[in-house]
C-alpha cells in the first residue's frame, strides 16, 4: 500500500517507517527534513512544516494515498488540518493520540478503552489538547467517507528518545548509578506501570494499515508486563551491576519545585499505568509486545554508549538539589523521634 507518514523520524515514527518497509509498503515521509535515518534512501521525502497549514495543504493537493499516519498532531487544529487535507485523498487516516487523553482517576483497572472518559482539565495542557483532538475526531467520524483509526501509546521509550526517567534524565540515570549518586523517584515508587518500547508499539500502527476492522475505532497499545516505577532504576542497576540508591519525594512537592518538568507526574503518572489490550489484539492479532524491561533498557544503554551521550548538567544539578533536600528533611524528621 502507498502510505504517507507525517513525522517519520521521531522515536516511534522511525520504527513505524522501518516496519512499513519490511512489510512491503511504499512509504512517503513528510517532515521538516532535519534528520535522516538508515532507511532514508528507501522512502520518498516531502519536506515541509505541517504548522504552515496552507502550504501543507497545497503540497498535498495533487497527491493521494491508501493510508495516512499522522504522528505530529497534538490538538484539534492540527487534526482538523489533517482531516481537511486528506478527505477524498486517502483511504484511511491513522491518528496518534496518547493514553494521557484518558480522564483520571480511571474507571477500570487494567484500563479498558470503552469504559473511560476523555481528559477535561485544561491545567494539564498536553493531555487536554490530545483529548480535544479526539473529541473533534469523534465528531467528524461518520460524517465523511474517510475512515479514522486512533491509537493511544502509553509512555514509550526508544532509540532517539529523551523521555526516560522521572526527570527525563536519560543517560544521567546510568552515570548517577555508576557514581553512587542517589536517583529521584516520585511518590513511593510503587505505582504499577507497563513500560513500552518503540519497536513493539510500531506493530500497532503497521497492523492498522488498511485493516478495515480498525476503521472508526480507538485503541491503546502498550506492553502488559507489570512493573512498578522503582523497577525502571533497579533494572538499570541490574544491567550495570550496581544497586541504585533511590529516594522518594511526593509528586505534589516535585511539581512545586518545577511545574514544567514534574506536573505530568501529578496528572498522569501517579495513577496506575496498566492497560487491557484485548481490543487491539482482537482487531490486530500481530500486535504482540516482546521487548522486556531488561531488553529495552539494554537497548537504550547500548545507544547511549555507542553515541557517547553526555550528562545533562542542569538536570544533574536539579537532581542533586532535590535529593539533598530529601536527606535534610529526613534528618529533621529523625529529630522528632522520642
Amino acid at each position: 500500500m502507498n502510505v504517507l507518514l507525517l513525522g517519520g523520524t521521531g522515536v516511534i515514527s522511525r520504527q513505524i517507517a522501518a516496519q512499513l518497509l519490511l512489510a512491503g509498503h511504499e512509504v512517503v515521509i513528510f517532515n521538516r527534513g532535519s534528520r535522516k535515518l538508515p532507511f532514508s534512501s528507501d522512502v520518498e521525502w516531502i519536506i515541509g512544516d505541517k504548522s504552515d497549514v496552507h502550504r501543507f495543504e497545497a503540497s498535498m493537493s495533487n497527491r493521494t494515498f491508501d493510508v495516512v499516519i499522522d504522528m505530529i498532531s497534538f490538538n484539534e487544529a492540527d487534526a482538523r488540518s489533517t482531516v481537511n487535507t486528506f478527505t477524498n485523498r486517502a483511504g484511511q487516516l491513522i491518528m496518534c493520540s496518547s493514553v494521557a487523553a484518558y480522564k483520571r482517576p480511571y474507571q477500570t483497572t487494567p484500563i479498558k478503552e470503552d469504559a473511560e472518559a476523555l481528559f477535561d482539565n485544561p491545567e494539564f495542557a498536553y493531555a487536554y489538547q490530545k483529548a480535544e483532538m479526539e473529541r473533534y475526531l469523534q465528531r467528524v467520524t461518520g460524517e465523511q467517507q474517510l475512515p479514522i483509526t486512533i491509537i493511544r501509546p502509553s509512555l514509550t521509550y526508544g532509540i532517539g528518545g529523551s523521555n526516560l526517567g522521572v526527570l527525563r534524565q536519560n543517560y544521567n540515570i546510568v552515570q548517577r548509578i555508576r557514581q553512587g549518586k542517589p536517583l529521584l523517584m516520585f511518590g513511593d515508587g510503587t505505582t504499577p506501570w507497563s513500560f513500552t518500547f518503540a519497536p513493539d508499539l510500531a506493530k500497532a500502527f503497521v497492523g492498522a494499515v488498511g485493516n478495515t476492522k480498525t476503521y472508526n475505532k480507538a485503541y491503546h497499545a502498550t506492553h502488559e508486563d507489570v512493573h512498578i516505577w522503582n523497577d525502571l532504576y533497579t533494572e538499570f542497576g541490574n544491567i550495570i551491576g550496581i544497586e541504585p540508591q533511590i529516594v522518594h519525594i511526593p509528586s505534589e512537592l516535585l511539581a512545586k519545585a518545577n511545574p514544567g518538568l514534574f506536573a505530568h507526574l501529578v496528572f498522569e503518572k501517579s495513577y496506575s499505568g496498566l492497560f487491557d489490550n484485548t481490543k487491539i489484539k482482537s482487531d490486530i492479532p500481530d500486535f504482540q509486545t516482546s521487548i522486556s524491561l531488561n531488553q529495552g533498557l539494554r537497548m537504550m544503554l547500548d545507544w547511549y554508549e555507542s553515541e557517547a551521550h553526555t550528562v545533562d548538567p542542569d538536570k544533574d544539578k536539579l537532581e542533586d538539589r532535590l535529593t539533598d533536600i530529601y536527606f535534610e528533611w529526613s534528618r529533621q524528621m529523625e529529630a522528632f523521634q522520642v
